[in-house]
């Protein structure tokens, strides 16, 4: 990319200096950052100084079309280095689960009619065991299941919950929620009492859940709904027949 800007071909040659003979390639990117950026094009590694951000450094290296991972990036501050492959690497593995196991089951949704689905995380060695006659009463009957550890451990990391959140926006999403919330999975007792419905309790497991909707959240009912107001009580049906006062016409 450096290349076709500042190549003498009229076609590509489309960096020009300014009155100080100085480039601007793209605002954001700091004189120091660039400069680092250059060591790249000398021999293959970019080594990040202590007054640029890993942050800064990742959108720098992703406009100019570079890779970053840990063979191209030299970094003091592993911290942030790792944190930036973190996410790279949860952006990876977030898309491999949509296809895999994420989308089937929205896609079962939506053969149903449904417009959203709400999807539970459990582990592999999880056993969902209800009450044929006394189910759980949350709605949980309503929530899809998906069985993977794998997911399970990646939605455990509040950044993970992140990534995955602006994957689901860019690819066209609404209304998505992540976290981690109870779910029932087996009858633990039966508490009965005399001329009442017996209440059944349930052993509940903290495990990840995602909500999310592909209906836009403004196409709701366009149609103005006139509420009727009630006017002052007459009780005359004589009263009623004349013509009501100022005060006394619904809206």
């Amino acid at each position: 990319m450096l290349g076709r800007m500042f190549s003498s071909s009229l076609e590509h040659n489309f960096t020009r200096p300014n009155e100080r003979g100085e480039y601007e390639v793209a605002k954001g990117i700091s004189s120091t950052c660039f400069r680092a950026i250059l060591d790249y094009f000398k021999n293959g590694v970019i080594r990040c100084p202590p007054s640029v951000s890993v942050p800064e450094l990742r959108e720098a290296c992703d406009y100019l079309l570079i890779p970053f991972d840990a063979s191209t990036v030299k970094c003091q501050n592993l911290r942030g280095l790792l944190h930036e492959l973190s996410n790279e690497g949860a952006r990876v593995q977030f898309d491999i689960f949509i296809e895999e196991l994420i989308m089937p089951v929205m896609v079962t949704c939506g053969q149903r009619g449904d417009r959203e689905c709400h999807i539970v995380v459990l582990t592999d060695d999880d056993v969902v065991d209800w009450d044929e006659e006394y189910p759980p009463q949350m709605g949980e009957e309503f929530s899809q299941i998906i069985y993977s550890t794998t997911m399970y451990r990646f939605f455990k990391y509040i950044e993970n919950r992140d990534v995955a959140k602006q994957v689901l926006k860019e690819r066209g999403l609404k209304k998505i929620r992540l976290g981690i919330e109870g779910f029932p999975t087996y009858k633990e007792k039966i508490k009965k009492r005399p001329g009442s419905r017996p209440e059944v309790i349930y052993n509940y497991v903290q495990r990840p859940f995602i909500r999310m909707s592909w209906e836009k959240e403004e196409n709701k009912s366009r149609h103005v709904d006139f509420q009727c107001v009630k006017s002052k009580s007459i009780t005359n049906l004589a009263e009623a027949a004349v013509d009501p006062g100022p005060d006394q016409v619904a809206v």
